[in-house]
Parts: C-alpha cells; sequence; structure tokens
C-alpha cells in the first residue's frame, strides 16, 4: 500500500476501537498528543499495509539501516518526497506501528523535550 494520507487515515479510521466492542480485543498505543485504542483483530488484518507504508518511511527510520529518526522527520518518504503535510497523519502511523509492535520509541516520554524539536524518535523494527 503506497505512503500517502488517504491511505494511512483509511487504515487508521478502520482499525480504530468502536465504543460496542470488547476491550480485551483493544490495543493501546500512545502517540505524541493522544492516546488510541485499536481493534487487534482489524491491526492484524491490516498488519501488511501498516508494514508496507512503515517501510516507505526514510532509511534512517529503519532498525537495520539508521537506527531511528526525529517523528519531524517522518513527513517525507524514502526518495525525499513530502507524503503528508499533516503532523497528525503522521502520528496515527505511528500509533498503528506502535500497537502492532513493528516501531518503537527511542526515548521516554520524559526526555522528548530535550531531543531536536521537542518530538520523540521512532524507529520501525
Amino acid at each position: 500500500m503506497k505512503l500517502e494520507s488517504k491511505n494511512v487515515e483509511l487504515v487508521f479510521e478502520d482499525c480504530l476501537f468502536r465504543m460496542n466492542e470488547d476491550k480485551s480485543d483493544s490495543a493501546v498505543a500512545e502517540g505524541v498528543s493522544s492516546i488510541f485504542r485499536f481493534h487487534k483483530g482489524r491491526l492484524e488484518s491490516h498488519k501488511n499495509h501498516i508494514s508496507s507504508m512503515l517501510y516507505q518511511l526514510p532509511e534512517e527510520f529503519q532498525k537495520d539501516c539508521g537506527g531511528g529518526m526525529s517523528f519531524l522527520n517522518a513527513c517525507n518518504n524514502l526518495i525525499g518526497e513530502q507524503w503528508t503535510d499533516l503532523h497528525s497523519v503522521v502520528e496515527h502511523l505511528f500509533a498503528l506501528g506502535l500497537a502492532c509492535m513493528m516501531v518503537g520509541c527511542l526515548a521516554p516520554r520524559d526526555v522528548w523535550e530535550t531531543l531536536s524539536g521537542g518530538m520523540p524518535y521512532y524507529v520501525v523494527k
């Protein structure tokens, strides 16, 4: 699946936990500004899409290449083109990755303010 705003948002919205669902079937991810609850089954059904989009981020985000990069650099793709102009969409992509355990945050929230731009650094596992 191509890394673009509309695809991230389609997957994100489909995976979000709905009020009438059993909470035992949910996964929680803490984003930059929000905490998200996703349905585990729908996350699993979109796992390939999420993985595909994460691997289209710059090499610096990939564990075996750069080892992690600032959230602020995730609006560009692997070939340096800007794929979104909204930080909220980037947050949604990383929240999906965190919920699937495909993404890790390299520093705890309480030290983010010491990092460049005060934003977290993420790595795609």
